[in-house]
């Protein structure tokens, strides 16, 4: 009831209230600020003993009254709380059961259920309802049916469109590039052609090593040959697919979330990552959210029961009030002002609500609205049998997922990366269902953003550079590859099919179903045939409009002549589902055996001589199996979409520290390796088919290539301490003329790098990182990464590389000077003290030598000193936050002093016989 006289509280807008006397509340009995109970209260438990107003020290008087209040209201909540457990014990029996739908296995089948099929059935007659429209249209007034055509016009506009980059930027970047070819021809003509005699060796190892380096600079820069953006028409989408008065017609998406350990991924990560996605900016009863919980864990299955508690008040707070991030953790951690600009005074306290509220047990929110359906996963495993670690349990989530909901498409996200941006399924939808553009659109990637990472981005956690350039330069030519999570697939392109705009193949033109019908097909179908259905894509690219074409008992003994059974496993459930190009539940199911069917799919055995791994879903044969699935795709036929919203559609978390940066890298690069060593290789795979553009295999070359520069590349960094310590070079005197090509070539590689900024909008401190970490990742992570792939692929031999945590600090950033050492951290520790001794060495013979020594040390010192900058960070990760060198470092590099030490009094005799009198321009060394 509101009381005259009252006045309104300056923090929520509610008005202030009385005390137990019946009297006005007064928090501060000093200046009198108006502020009511509950937010006094909240004060309290946030610190505050004192006034924001006058800063004077809140009394006992009013401590004491909200005291009274809040016990009064305790006993209230405990009473609640009796009640609602008693009504809600179930809630903790689910399992494989959504939270939604955990009450329907019962012989007559829950009513839930029904609906779905009849839905699905209401999908397959919407041809038939289309002629009902068009009699209901003539009875609508001339007007009125103007303005709806207007509107409907409206809706047909695409839902995309592609922003080329202005050729006032492309243009001079191309030109740049062709120059930097030419040059780099004449440059190798003069290093080919001018050996140098007195330190031979030492020029051949360069030469090749040089040449490494151009043939990666190839595959890395061509494939950026025709970048592009995109922006996305949400409105758009909306008026096409959700028209007011009729049910939305937006296509249903299968949210997937993969955790293994609750030690190494804490069961609240994974919380918030739910969260967010079940407070998703789409419509409820299109999501579905299927947590894989690898390592069956009591601890991660009890949380993701508290988790649905929460978000029937979580839910409904952020649409209510349309906040972002939509993740609990992130939310409140961001550094703002929630107050300011805020539209309700209701916000203030049911924002001080969620950080205090427990949930109850229940199907629908507190409001009485539907919630996404969450479904707890947990395969089976058993000794002796192969389970695929995150691809295994990817496949298992696409099979229980095709029989329980069998959504038309699927975003996969690791636990640690949460929806940051509630649109984000909009944004993609405007490409997969788009008309134009969707039916050839595998799967749609957003780029990876992360939290947490310390404001110089030392080891190039953000990978900005692969993210804002090379993947928009993917994008204009058969689109970006998969890079593991933040990716909405098209489910038929995890099942194998080809894309729709592959020919269509006639009733009776297939092969293997020929002795149903035996007509003979003519040449021009064979050929069409041998076109869709090559030999070396083995896939089971199936055409679902022939499918269609037949009736019930054709298309049974056609399931049966395509060899279904081999390729997706025995369970008819899931086949029926796998025709289904528009999703949705299978007639032949019904609700008493879905949940079987669902067990029965993630058997441990279910895979067992299936296509499961080897041509569809996620594949297996590398720890990198994002790579693998995408390349697939493309070799398919398929493309895929870039898509870079202005809000980050998701973030996560990255290891920010030396050593965990390292093997994170390690574990890349050893997928690449193991792909290199399959039958997958780009380099001979897929062309048969000939529908992988030429320049998208060069990216992907250059994605499993990429390790083996990790060889020349420490060569490379050992020259300048050899040549040093040796008193050679590796280049001869310089003529007028190679002079020229020298520069030519080190001018044309910081354009290059200045126009890739301009259309980019990359920061030069971004790019100067990717360049650092290019160095210490080649001779650290990529050089374990290609033994490893050797000893692993060809000797059967698993090389783990373990990490023990030495010491840590504290305070922001504390993981960035956690210091692990790794048997990783020896070859750029080496590189870097051999480096500093041969400069050490190099000054000191300058100065027994005289001036004349000075002009070819200059050189020599400009080279390792290049080497030395490279590996600044990793010198830095080296030496801590108070940079204080570990022990095992200070005796590794005293060791190597001393070796090398030894070393140089032992040729310094040689050396000073020698010819040291050439002047070499060094700088050309770093082109």
């Amino acid at each position: 009831m509101m009381h005259s006289g009252v006045p309104t509280c300056i923090t929520c807008g509610e008005q202030v209230g009385l005390d137990h006397n019946g009297e006005v509340f007064v928090a501060c009995h000093e200046c009198s600020y108006p502020i009511c109970k509950s937010c006094f209260e909240y004060d309290l438990k946030d610190g505050r003993s004192s006034c924001s107003r006058c800063g004077a020290p809140y009394d006992e008087i009013s401590t004491m009254a909200v005291e009274e209040t809040e016990s009064v209201t305790q006993n209230t909540m405990a009473t609640h709380l009796n009640i609602s457990q008693e009504a809600g014990l179930h809630n903790r029996n689910i399992s494989t059961v959504s939270t939604v739908d955990s009450e329907y296995i019962d012989e007559s089948g829950n009513p839930i259920w029904k609906n779905r099929v009849e839905s699905w059935k209401e999908k397959k007659n919407k041809k038939k309802k289309g002629a009902t429209k068009v009699a209901k249209e003539a009875q609508i007034p001339p007007e009125q049916h103007m303005e709806e055509t207007q509107q409907q016009n409206e809706a047909l506009q695409p839902l995309s469109r592609i922003v080329p980059i202005p050729k006032s930027q492309i243009t001079p970047y191309r030109m740049v590039i062709i120059l930097r070819l030419i040059i780099l021809g004449l440059f190798f003509h003069y290093r080919v052609t001018n050996p140098v005699e007195s330190s031979y060796g030492l020029w051949l190892t360069s030469v090749i090593c040089e040449i490494w380096f151009a043939v990666s600079w190839v595959l890395d820069q061509f494939p950026k040959w025709s970048p592009i953006n995109r922006d996305t028409y949400i409105d758009r989408l909306s008026a096409r697919f959700e028209r007011e008065g009729e049910p939305s017609e937006l296509a249903a998406v299968d949210f997937f979330v993969s955790t293994v350990d609750p030690l190494k991924e804490p069961p609240l990560i994974t919380a918030n990552t739910v969260l967010s996605i079940l407070a998703v900016d789409y419509p409820v009863d299109k999501v579905s959210c299927y947590v894989s919980d690898d390592g069956a864990a009591m601890l991660s299955f009890e949380s993701l029961v508290e988790t649905a508690d929460f978000a029937r008040k979580w839910v409904p707070f952020c649409k209510k009030y349309a906040i972002e991030p939509r993740a609990p953790e992130f939310y409140f951690s961001q550094k703002i002002d929630y107050l300011k600009d805020k539209v309700q005074p209701s916000f203030v306290k049911e924002r001080r609500a969620m950080k205090v509220f427990l949930g109850h047990s229940g199907t629908h929110d507190i409001e009485g609205n539907e919630l996404p359906r969450l479904v707890y996963v947990s395969r089976e495993k058993r000794p002796g049998y192969q389970h695929h670690k995150k691809a295994g349990a990817e496949n298992a989530l696409v099979r229980v997922s095709a029989v329980l909901t069998n959504a038309p498409y699927i975003l996969n996200l690791d636990c640690d990366h949460y929806v940051n941006n509630s649109k984000a399924v909009r944004e993609a939808m405007c490409f997969l269902m788009d008309p134009q553009i969707g039916r050839d659109v595998c799967y749609v990637q957003f780029p990876q953003r992360f939290d947490g990472i310390d404001r110089s981005d030392r080891y190039a956690n953000r990978n900005t550079v692969f993210f804002d350039v090379n993947m928009k330069g993917l994008d204009g030519i058969q689109g970006p590859v998969y890079v593991g999570t933040g990716c909405v697939f098209n489910r038929q392109a995890l099942y194998g099919y080809g894309p729709l705009s592959l020919p269509a193949l006639r009733k009776g033109s297939s092969s293997c179903c020929s002795c149903c019908f035996p007509k003979k097909p003519s040449k021009q179908l064979s050929e069409v045939q041998r076109d869709s259905k090559r030999e070396d894509l083995n896939a089971a690219i199936f055409n679902l409009r022939e499918i269609e074409n037949y009736d019930e008992y054709e298309r049974s003994l056609l399931i049966s002549q395509m060899s279904f059974e081999k390729t997706f496993g025995m369970s008819s459930v899931f086949i029926e589902s796998t025709l289904m190009e528009h999703g949705g539940v299978a007639d032949s199911t019904n609700p008493a055996t879905m949940i079987n069917e669902a067990i029965h799919v993630i058997s441990c055995g279910y895979e067992e001589k299936t296509a499961w791994g080897k041509e569809i879903g996620w594949i297996y044969g590398s720890v990198t199996e994002d790579i693998l699935t995408g390349f697939k795709m493309h070799c398919r036929g398929w493309r895929s979409i870039y898509c870079m919203p202005l809000r980050p559609a998701f973030k996560g978390s990255a290891p920010i520290n030396l050593s965990d940066r390292l093997h994170q890298v390690l574990r890349w690069a050893l997928g690449s390796v193991e792909i290199f060593l399959s039958r997958h290789c780009p380099l001979w795979y897929g062309f048969g088919g000939g529908r992988l553009k030429w320049l998208q295999r060069l990216a992907y070359i250059n994605t499993i290539v990429y390790p083996f520069t990790s060889l020349p590349l420490v060569a490379y960094c050992l020259l300048p301490a050899i040549c040093l310590l040796t008193g050679k070079f590796i280049i001869p005197t310089l003529s007028n003329l190679a002079t020229i090509w020298f520069l030519g070539l080190f001018f044309s590689i910081i354009a290059t790098s200045v126009l890739e900024l301009r259309w980019s909008g990359v920061s030069i401190e971004a790019l100067w990182r990717n360049e650092q970490f290019w160095v210490i990742g080649g001779v650290s992570a990529h050089l374990f990464a290609v033994f490893q792939g050797f000893l692993k692929m060809l000797a059967g031999v698993d090389t783990n590389f373990t990490v023990t945590s030495k010491a840590a600090d504290d305070g922001e950033f504390a993981d960035l000077y956690v210091f692990k050492w790794t048997t990783v951290l020896i070859p750029p520790t080496t590189i870097l003290v051999v480096n500093l001794v041969g400069v050490v060495a190099g000054f000191s013979d300058a100065l027994n030598k005289g001036y004349e020594a000075w002009g070819p040390l200059f050189g020599k010192v400009f080279f390792a000193f290049w080497v030395i900058l490279h590996l600044y960070p990793f010198l830095k990760g080296l030496m801590g936050r108070q940079n204080r060198t570990p022990t095992i470092v200070i005796l590794w590099s005293v060791l190597l002093a001393s070796v090398f030490s030894l070393v140089w009094v032992k040729i310094d005799p040689f050396v000073s016989k020698g010819d040291s009198t050439s002047t070499q321009a060094c700088i050309a060394i770093d082109c």
